[in-house]
C-alpha cells in the first residue's frame, strides 16, 4: 500500500473520531492487511438494553460501514451475557438488570435494524455469551486477578459513587472485564465506540496485552446530540429520532434542530467528508445558502438512506404542505428593512419590523421558542441574519404576529 493510498484510508476511517488509540498501530494494522490479504477484525459491542435503535446508534454503526467499505470484517457483536450484568457507564446508581427474555427480544429487533446500514453478506452478528457463558470460576478468578480495585476507581462513574458513598455492586466491575474478554475471544484488530466508552475499549487493550496478544486499537465517536441540542439523544429522555421512525416523522425531527446542531449531524450522520461539509457551511455563512434549505437537505440525505430517496420527496413535500398552510393569515405584511451591514441582529429586526415592542421582549421569546424565521425556532438571542438573502423572510412571533421581510440598502 503506497504512503498516499494509507493516509487516504486513516483519513477516511478516522472521521469525526474523538479518539484514536494509538493512530501508529491502526496505520501499521491497515498496511499489515493489505500486504497478508488478511481483513482487520472490528468489534463494536451492543448491549439489548431497549428495543429500538436511534441515529445515535447509528454514529458507530456507520464507522462499522466504513471499515466494511475497505474490505474488511466488522462484527456486530450482541452484548446477552455482559446484558445480564448491565453496563454502570454514567450511571450514578446500580443500573437494574435484564431478564433473558428482554434481551433476547432485543437483540432480535437489532438484527433487523443493524442491516439498513450494514452489508448482511459481509457482517458477522456474533453473541458474547458463546464464550463468557462458557468460563469456569477459575477463569473469572483469572480475569479479575489482571487488573486492580484501583484501575477501577480511576473510572470516572466508579470513583464518582466511591467517593460520594453510593454503593458500587461487585458484579458492575465485571462488566469492563467481560468486554475485555470479548475482545480477546474475537482476536480484536479494532474496537470501536462512543466516548462514554472509552475506560471499557482501554481495558480490552490492557487485558490482551496481560494475555500476550496484540493489543486492539481503540477508536471513539462523539455522543450525538438529542433534537435539543444540549443532552444525548436518548429515547428516555424524548430528544430521539428512532431508526425505523416514518419517513415524514424522521424528516420533520430533523427540521427542527438547530442551525449549529445541523452541522455535527451533517459530520456523523452522513458520510460527506470533512471538505465538502466545511464548503456548506462556508456557503451558508456567506449567504449564498440558506440554513433551511440546507438543513433540508440534510433531512433527505438521512431519510433517502434510511427509506428511499422516493421517501424523502415524499416527506419533504408533505412537510413543506403542512408548514405553508400552518397558521398563517392570508394577508400577511410586507415590511422592508433599511439595512447596511452584511447581518442584522435578529432580535432588532424584530423590534423593526414591529413585531414585538423592544429588544428585551424580542430576546425573552426567543428564549422560549416563540420566534421562527421560514419555519426554525431560533432560540439564541445573539442569532444574526444575512442581509443580501434574496427573496422575503417570514417571520412569525407566536401564533399571530407575522411578517414578510425584505432588505434595502
Amino acid at each position: 500500500m503506497s504512503d498516499g493510498e494509507l493516509q487516504r484510508q486513516v483519513e477516511y476511517l478516522t472521521k469525526g473520531c474523538v479518539d484514536v488509540i494509538p493512530v501508529v498501530e491502526l496505520e501499521a494494522k491497515l498496511r499489515r492487511s493489505r500486504e497478508t490479504g488478511r481483513p482487520l477484525s472490528v468489534k463494536v459491542g451492543f448491549d439489548p438494553s431497549a428495543p429500538d435503535l436511534h441515529l445515535g446508534h447509528t454514529v458507530v454503526i456507520r464507522k462499522m460501514r466504513h471499515f466494511q467499505q475497505l474490505g474488511h470484517r466488522v462484527v456486530f457483536l450482541i452484548g446477552d451475557f455482559t446484558g445480564l450484568i448491565g453496563d454502570p457507564t454514567g450511571k450514578k446508581a446500580t443500573r437494574p438488570q435484564l431478564t433473558r427474555d428482554e434481551i433476547e427480544a432485543n437483540a432480535a429487533t437489532y438484527r433487523r435494524q443493524i442491516f439498513k446500514l450494514l452489508d448482511p453478506e459481509a457482517t458477522v452478528i456474533d453473541f458474547n455469551s458463546r464464550w463468557l457463558g462458557a468460563l469456569s470460576s477459575e477463569d473469572w478468578i483469572r480475569l479479575a486477578a489482571t487488573v486492580t480495585v484501583a484501575q477501577m476507581l480511576e473510572r470516572e462513574d466508579f470513583r464518582s459513587r466511591y467517593s460520594s458513598q453510593q454503593p458500587i455492586a461487585l458484579h458492575e466491575f465485571m462488566y469492563p472485564l467481560a468486554q475485555a474478554y470479548d475482545s480477546v475471544a474475537l482476536s480484536t484488530d479494532v474496537e470501536l465506540g462512543g466516548t462514554d466508552q472509552l475506560f471499557n475499549l482501554l481495558m480490552g487493550r490492557h487485558v490482551m496485552r496481560e494475555r500476550g496478544m496484540e493489543p486492539q486499537v481503540v477508536m471513539t465517536l462523539p455522543l450525538l446530540a438529542g433534537l435539543d441540542g444540549s443532552e444525548k439523544m436518548s429515547k428516555s429522555l424524548g430528544n430521539y429520532v428512532a431508526v425505523e421512525d416514518p419517513p415524514g416523522e424522521m424528516y420533520g425531527k430533523l427540521m427542527s434542530i438547530s442551525d449549529e446542531l445541523m452541522w455535527n449531524y451533517w459530520l456523523l450522520l452522513t458520510d460527506r467528508g470533512g471538505d465538502e461539509i466545511g464548503a456548506l457551511k462556508a456557503a451558508t455563512a456567506a449567504g449564498s445558502r440558506h440554513p433551511m434549505d440546507v438543513k433540508k437537505e440534510l433531512a433527505r440525505t438521512i431519510v433517502s438512506e434510511f427509506h428511499s430517496a422516493a421517501a424523502a420527496v415524499e416527506a419533504e413535500q408533505e412537510f413543506e404542505r403542512v408548514f405553508s398552510s400552518r397558521n398563517l393569515p392570508s394577508d400577511i405584511p410586507e415590511v422592508t428593512i433599511a439595512v447596511d451591514g452584511a447581518t442584522v441582529l435578529l432580535s432588532k429586526l424584530l423590534v423593526s419590523a414591529g413585531l414585538v415592542p423592544s429588544n428585551s421582549e424580542a430576546r425573552r421569546l426567543m428564549e422560549q421558542g416563540a420566534v421562527r424565521v421560514d419555519g426554525e425556532a431560533l432560540r439564541d438571542a445573539r442569532s444574526e441574519l444575512p442581509t443580501d438573502r434574496p427573496g422575503a423572510l417570514l417571520i412569525q412571533v407566536g401564533k399571530r404576529r407575522v411578517a414578510r421581510v425584505t432588505f434595502s440598502r
